[in-house]
């Protein structure tokens, strides 16, 4: 087995799933698993989640709300954030129990020809003006003449992370006036992780939607929430060689040898999800040494310079994780977190470690 491992701590789950509960107030928290929960593991998490108490879910569509239906019990809810895109995604929807995000007349037309019966959420504009609608009123309508419940309303806050963008209170407000306008009351959701961190509890409504909260990453650093990180990815080595001086390092001879050194070479590249822009500049650790990578990262291995310790074939050393955090290293490749963790490939194994 390919030894490049991401190690999932379902004990820090479950902690930054109760920690955003507790803060959440009474409010319910939709765990948001899309993406094979963030890159995580959806076979891990979820169940992990649900044997917690959590009872409300939220992927991105019908296939992974059917993959996720097949781990969780029958009265969890799975909500589907984009909604349905054909007569099959309508189908899945009747077979496994979920509910669309709808934002098109032609969803809901879609559903009742499939015999949907169940409810569907409606997702309106307020500022972020990505898949939503502005005619919530006809989408209530049709739904009405469908026979098709409404769950709630939601919709999503675009500069939730940047706390004091006058956009976010613009939302709230465009949000609140919607609300007050709905024919009956539903359940109303507007706040991600970042919404929960820098928004009062005003803005929390019936739900609120954590992602990145979730897998212990704080979503504001200005505002930390005192997460604990759920992945750490690790990989072996798998030689340890010298190399002389003058000689050069992998691909493109990027990389000479000032004066000889042990290098190592890792069972991880970018055909992993290890980003090619570490090449020369990235770190991995061991025993909290920093080992520089050397070289250009290749597609299944990466070389590090260890001739300052005392790692052997066979350690394994940490790339995020335990004390080195995803968003340090996502700020350095001037990205954002989710792009690591959900970069990881399936040949990474994630193994679900528990105290």
């Amino acid at each position: 087995m390919r030894p490049t491992i991401a190690y999932i701590s379902l004990d820090n789950l479950a902690y930054n799933y109760h920690l955003l509960c507790e803060k959440s107030g009474d409010a319910e928290v939709m765990a948001v698993v899309k993406a094979n929960a963030y890159g995580h593991g959806l076979e891990h998490v979820a169940p992990c989640l649900y044997q917690h108490g959590c009872r409300s879910f939220a992927v991105t569509d019908a296939c992974e709300g059917a993959e996720l239906r097949r781990l969780l019990d029958k009265d969890a809810k799975i909500t589907l954030f984009s909604g349905i895109f054909d007569d099959d995604d309508a189908k899945l929807s009747v077979d496994y129990d979920l509910t669309p995000v709808v934002t098109e007349i032609w969803h809901i037309n879609c559903l009742q020809q499939q015999g949907f019966q169940a409810a569907v959420w409606l997702k309106v504009n307020t500022g972020m003006n990505r898949l939503d609608t502005t005619d919530w009123q006809g989408l209530w309508e049709c739904c009405q003449h469908a026979g098709i419940r409404i769950e709630g309303i939601m919709s999503h806050l675009a500069c939730a992370d940047i706390p004091e963008h006058p956009l976010n209170q613009q939302q709230v407000q465009i949000f609140q006036s919607i609300l007050s306008k709905l024919p009956v009351q539903v359940h109303a959701s507007l706040l991600n992780s970042a919404g929960i961190a820098a928004l009062p509890p005003t803005s929390y409504f019936d739900v609120v939607r954590p992602g990145l909260a979730l897998y212990g990453i704080e979503p504001i650093e200005a505002a930390p929430m005192n997460l604990k990180e759920v992945m750490c990815l690790k990989a072996k080595v798998i030689q340890i060689r010298k190399v002389q001086q003058g000689q050069s390092i992998s691909y493109g001879a990027s990389y000479i040898v000032g004066k000889a050194m042990n290098i190592a070479v890792v069972s991880i590249g970018y055909g992993d999800g290890l980003p090619r822009e570490l090449s020369n500049s990235g770190l991995a650790f061991y025993e909290n040494q920093a080992l520089p990578i050397i070289g250009r990262v290749c597609m299944d291995y990466c070389l590090l310079n260890c001739s300052e310790s005392d790692i052997q074939t066979g350690d394994e050393v940490i790339f995020w994780g335990e004390g080195h955090s995803v968003s340090s290293l996502a700020k350095q490749l001037n990205t954002i977190p989710y792009t690591l963790t959900t970069g990881l490939q399936s040949r990474v194994k994630r193994k679900a470690i528990q105290v």
